[in-house]
């Protein structure tokens, strides 16, 4: 296997296995590897299809706190915000656009990490759930983000860790899979691709597995600090994949 495939194989295990845990996560994890190798389409195209690969096993392995009536404003939101993502996803400075996500989630996460006892949001209702959605759906569409601001406002929010999961767990599955059927029927995913995706998929997919078996003996408060210091992980990698880019174009 050469260094590009390693890279790409181990990016997958990594992701797989926090996806596993966490129930989201996989596009940004697997970006942190990627983006070093991969083209930023190919990337793109690879942490969907990983991504919607996690939320399948991951269904059929944690099945607890699911709700319909609570999971359906994410839902809709997310997929009406799919086609505004996959839109922008051609004329998006990548490198702009992981920076400011970057930077947000290393001043966000951190805050939200050391104030435990932050008050639960309670305004907004569903409507204010359909707008996280939305706005998942559209990171949904650029690259496989979708779940950031949906598991950001679940924290916001105080869900107990089973409904947070399921939430973020099946509103994933369901935009990831209009996701990336957008992106077969739009051209983004092309035939060259199917050989990566077929080292994606079988490297994340035990990982993931071990990961959700690993979760239903956490606490409440070891997921809620294990999903903010991946947000926060992920959001310093982000910085450091395009800070660099963003300086040397400016000159």
């Amino acid at each position: 296997m050469d260094f590009p495939l390693l890279i790409v194989a181990l990016g997958a295990v990594v992701a797989g296995f926090v996806q596993g845990l966490s129930g989201f996560a996989f596009g940004m994890v697997a970006m942190s590897f990627w983006v070093w190798t991969v083209e930023p389409r190919l990337a793109a195209a690879m942490a969907v299809f990983g991504s919607l690969t996690g939320q399948v096993v991951a269904a059929l392995t944690v099945r607890r706190g699911f709700s319909p009536r609570q999971l359906l404003p994410f839902v809709a939101g997310g997929v009406a915000g799919i086609p505004i993502g996959v839109a922008l996803l051609p004329m998006l400075d990548a490198n702009l656009f992981k920076a400011c996500l970057g930077a947000f989630l290393v001043v966000w996460c951190p805050l939200m990490l050391l104030s435990a006892q932050l008050p639960r949001v309670r305004i907004g209702g569903r409507l204010a759930d359909g707008l996280a959605g939305t706005a998942g759906g559209i990171m949904g569409g650029i690259g496989g983000f979708s779940g950031v601001i949906p598991t950001l406002w679940c924290t916001l929010r105080g869900l107990p860790k089973d409904e947070q999961r399921a939430i973020i767990q099946n509103f994933n599955l369901a935009t990831l899979a209009v996701t990336m059927a957008t992106y077969v029927g739009t051209g983004i995913v092309t035939r060259d691709m199917v050989p990566m995706f077929l080292v994606v998929g079988p490297a994340m997919l035990v990982p993931s597995i071990l990961g959700a078996r690993l979760y239903i003996g956490i606490s409440e408060i070891a997921f809620r600090r294990i999903v903010l210091s991946l947000l926060t992980a992920s959001g310093v990698v982000l910085l450091c994949a395009s800070l660099p880019r963003l300086l040397a174009a400016a000159h």
